[in-house]
C-alpha cells in the first residue's frame, strides 16, 4: 500500500458511509463502540481462555508431552508480535489513500482475523506433540503476529485520525475503551463462564473430557470467526479519518518519513514516554489478572468443586465488577473535563490500589475478594476510558514539536503491547503453573498453586497500578494542548500560502464539500421520489411529506452532536 492514492478505494464499495465533517452519533455509537465490540469479543475470551483451552483441552502443560513449550511459545512469540506491529505502523505511514492510512489496513484485516481465529482452535488433537506444537506456533503468531496486529493498530489509530475536536476526540476515546471493556466484560466474564463453562470444559467423573471439549470449541470458533468479520467490516464502513484528509484537502504533500526518524523523535520526548509505560503497565497487570481468573475461580474458593460451580461464580465475579466500569462509560468523560484527564486517572488508580487491597483480607472468601474487585473497579474507571484522548494529545505534542505525525510508529508500539504483553503475561502464568505443579486432571490443586494465583489475579495488578500513580504525576501534556493546535494549524496555513494558494480554514473547506454533497445528494433523491411516484401513481406531495416526517423521527439522538 505504498503512497497509494489509487483508483481501487475510490470505488464506491470501500468509500466510508461517513459523510458528515463533524463526528455524529451514527458514527459514534456503530463505528467507535457496537462494530469494534463485535470485532474485539473473540481477542477478548482468548485473553481468558484460550491458554486454559491449550492447558486442559490441548494439555501443553503436561511436562511429558511438551515440556517447556507453554511457557516459550507465549514469551518468544512476543518478539514476533513486536516486529509484525511495527511493520504495520511502517505500512501505516506509507499509505495514503482517499478512505485514509489506517482504514485500508482495517480493511485487509477482516480475512485474515477470521481466518487466524479458525486456525487457532483447529489444531490436530490426535496427533504427536510434535505436530501439534508445529501447528499451535504457526497459528498463535498468525493471529497475534501477523492478523491481529493489522486489524488492532488500525482500530486504535481511528481515535488519533478522526478529529481534532477535543470534546469529541473524548466522547469518541470513551466509546472506543468501552467497547473493548464490553468485549472482555460480556465475553470473558459473563457469556462463556456462565453459558458455556460446562460446554466448553466438559466434565467427566470430575476430569474435562478432552475430545468432547475439542468438538465444542470448534463450534464456538465459527460463531467467533462470523462476529469478528462483520464486526471489523462494520467498523470500517462506519470510521472517517479527518485528520488524514485535512493534508489530502489542503493538497500539502507529506514527505516521507524514514522509521528510525520517527522513533527519534518519539524517544526523546518524556510525555511519550510515559504514556507508552501506562500502556505497557496497565495491560501487563490485567492481562496476568485476566488469564489467571478461571483458574481461580477453579481453584481458590473454597465452596468451588466443579466447572459450572467455578463458570458461576467467575461469571458472578466478572459482572459484579463490570458494573462500576459499565456505569464509568457514562462518568469517565464528565469526571475528566472536571478533573483533567491525567489527575483523574491518578487519583482514580489510587483509589484502586487501596480498595483492591481489601480482597487480600480472605483471598477464599469469595464476597470479600468481590468487594476488592468492584472498589478497584471502581477506581480504574478514568484509566479505562479515557487515555486514548491522553495518547492523542500526546500525539499532537509531537506533531507541534517535531512538524510531522507520528501515529505509526507510537501506534505499532501500542499495538505491540496490546497484543504482545497476552503472550508475555500467559508465558509467566504457564511457566508458574508448571513450577507449582499444576494438574488439570487433580481434584485439589497444591499450596504452591494456591500462592501463586493469588499474586497473578491479585497481586500483579494492584502493583502497576501503584507505579502507575507515581509515573502519571509527571504526565502534564494537556496544558500544551491548545499551543499545540495553534502551532499545528500555523504551519498549515504558511504551507499553503508558500504555494501561492488561498488558504481556507479545513473546518470550513469540509463544511463547504459537506454542504455540496449533501445538496447533490438531495436532488438526486428529489428526481429518484419524482420517477418512483411518476411509476407508481402516488402524489409526490404526500410521499415527500411521509419522508420529511421520517427525517424528523432521526434527529432524537441530536442530543449527541
Amino acid at each position: 500500500m505504498k503512497d497509494r492514492k489509487t483508483d481501487f478505494f475510490e470505488k464506491p464499495i470501500f468509500r466510508t458511509r461517513i459523510k458528515s465533517a463533524a463526528v455524529k452519533p451514527n458514527e459514534m455509537l456503530v463505528g467507535y463502540f457496537l462494530a469494534p465490540f463485535m470485532a474485539l469479543i473473540s481477542n477478548a475470551i482468548f485473553a481468558s481462555y484460550l491458554n486454559r483451552y491449550y492447558s486442559d483441552v490441548i494439555g501443553w502443560t503436561d511436562k511429558s508431552k511438551f515440556g517447556i513449550f507453554s511457557a516459550m511459545l507465549p514469551i518468544v512469540s512476543v518478539i514476533f508480535v513486536v516486529l509484525g506491529n511495527l511493520i504495520v505502523g511502517r505500512i501505516m505511514d506509507d499509505t495514503r489513500t482517499s478512505q485514509g492510512k489506517a482504514r485500508p489496513i482495517m480493511l485487509l484485516s477482516a480475512p485474515l482475523v477470521t481466518i487466524a481465529v479458525g486456525l487457532l482452535f483447529l489444531t490436530p488433537n490426535n496427533s504427536s506433540p510434535l505436530v501439534q506444537m508445529i501447528w499451535m506456533a504457526f497459528s498463535y503468531n498468525m493471529y497475534y503476529a501477523v492478523a491481529y496486529p493489522l486489524y488492532y493498530t488500525s482500530h486504535s489509530s481511528m481515535v488519533n485520525l478522526s478529529t481534532r475536536d477535543q470534546k469529541k476526540r473524548g466522547l469518541l476515546a470513551t466509546l472506543s475503551n468501552a467497547s473493548g471493556v464490553a468485549s472482555l466484560g460480556i465475553g470473558s466474564s459473563i457469556l462463556v463462564p456462565i453459558l458455556l463453562q460446562s460446554y466448553l470444559f466438559v466434565e467427566n467423573n470430575g476430569v474435562i473430557d478432552q475430545q468432547k471439549s475439542y468438538d465444542h470449541w470448534r463450534v464456538v470458533m465459527i460463531v467467533l470467526c462470523v462476529l469478528t468479520f462483520v464486526g471489523i467490516m462494520l467498523e470500517y464502513y462506519n470510521t472517517r479519518e479527518r485528520i488524514t484528509e485535512e493534508n489530502i484537502r489542503l493538497d500539502i504533500k507529506e514527505e516521507k518519513l524514514p522509521m528510525k526518524q520517527q522513533i527519534a523523535s518519539c524517544v526523546k520526548e518524556k510525555y511519550w514516554w510515559l504514556i507508552i509505560l501506562y500502556f505497557l503497565l496497565f495491560q501487563f497487570g490485567g492481562l496476568v489478572k485476566n488469564g489467571s481468573m478461571s483458574y481461580y475461580c477453579r481453584w481458590m474458593f473454597d465452596s468451588i468443586t466443579t466447572e459450572a460451580q467455578a463458570g458461576t461464580a467467575m461469571g458472578t465475579l466478572g459482572l459484579i465488577g463490570g458494573i462500576p466500569t459499565a456505569i464509568g462509560m457514562v462518568l469517565a468523560w464528565p469526571i475528566a473535563s472536571k478533573l483533567g484527564k491525567q489527575r483523574s486517572i491518578v487519583l482514580g488508580l489510587l483509589l484502586s490500589v487501596i480498595g483492591g487491597s481489601v480482597s487480600f483480607i480472605d483471598v477464599h472468601d469469595f464476597t470479600t475478594v468481590c468487594i476488592g474487585v468492584i472498589l478497584k473497579g471502581i477506581g480504574s474507571i478514568p484509566a479505562m476510558y479515557v487515555t486514548l484522548a491522553l495518547l492523542s494529545d500526546v500525539l499532537d505534542h509531537l506533531e507541534a514539536k517535531n512538524g510531522f505525525r507520528s501515529d505509526g510508529f507510537t501506534m505499532s508500539v501500542y499495538g505491540a503491547i496490546m497484543v504482545g504483553m497476552t503472550g508475555l503475561g500467559n508465558g509467566i502464568i504457564n511457566a508458574l503453573l508448571t513450577a507449582s505443579g499444576y494438574d488439570a486432571t487433580a481434584a485439589v490443586q497444591n499450596e504452591s498453586v494456591g500462592h501463586m494465583l493469588v499474586i497473578c489475579y491479585l497481586g500483579v495488578e494492584l502493583f502497576c497500578y501503584a507505579i502507575l500513580v507515581v509515573l502519571m504525576s509527571f504526565l502534564k501534556v494537556e496544558k500544551e494542548v491548545a499551543e499545540d493546535q495553534k502551532i499545528i494549524r500555523e504551519r498549515q496555513k504558511q504551507q499553503v500560502l508558500s504555494e501561492g494558494r488561498e488558504w481556507v480554514e479545513p473546518e470550513e473547506q469540509m463544511r463547504r464539500e459537506q454542504e455540496a454533497a449533501e445538496k447533490e445528494a438531495e436532488e438526486e433523491r428529489i428526481k429518484e421520489l419524482h420517477e418512483y411516484c411518476d411509476k407508481k401513481g402516488l402524489s409526490f406531495e404526500e410521499e415527500e411529506r411521509k419522508y420529511q416526517e421520517k427525517k424528523k423521527k432521526k434527529s432524537l439522538f441530536s442530543f449527541l452532536e
